[in-house]
């Protein structure tokens, strides 16, 4: 898997060119299967945005660890819905278990 960190006017621009909606995004992330069923792909990150959706006195280190693990997730093939059912979806799910994991088990403060 490759991981990229991209600036908010090149993010805008890929969200464009690979989703066609206009705005910033916080993660893209592209599977690329290959031949004999392994699995590469490809996961952007934007700090900028991850910055903007922090609340409540959050880390942007922890949101970029949120994010890297969200965008692996989607090149494993998991998905979520959009809107209110996204964070209690399963993959939000064992996205938060993860993060939790890299975190060291702490619960968020």
């Amino acid at each position: 898997m490759e991981l990229t960190l991209l600036d908010a006017a090149a993010m805008r621009r890929l969200n464009r060119r690979a989703t066609g909606r206009r705005g910033l995004t916080d993660v893209l992330a592209f599977p690329l299967p290959q031949p004999g069923g392994a699995l590469l792909g490809d996961v952007y990150i934007c700090r900028a945005a991850a910055e903007r959706w922090v609340k409540n006195g959050g880390r942007v280190e922890e949101e970029l660890v949120r994010l890297t693990v969200h965008g692996t997730l989607h090149v494993l093939g998991y998905d979520h819905p959009e809107g209110r059912g996204r964070t209690r979806s399963a993959m939000w799910l064992r996205q938060e278990r993860y993060v939790r994991r890299l975190r060291g088990g702490r619960e968020q403060r």
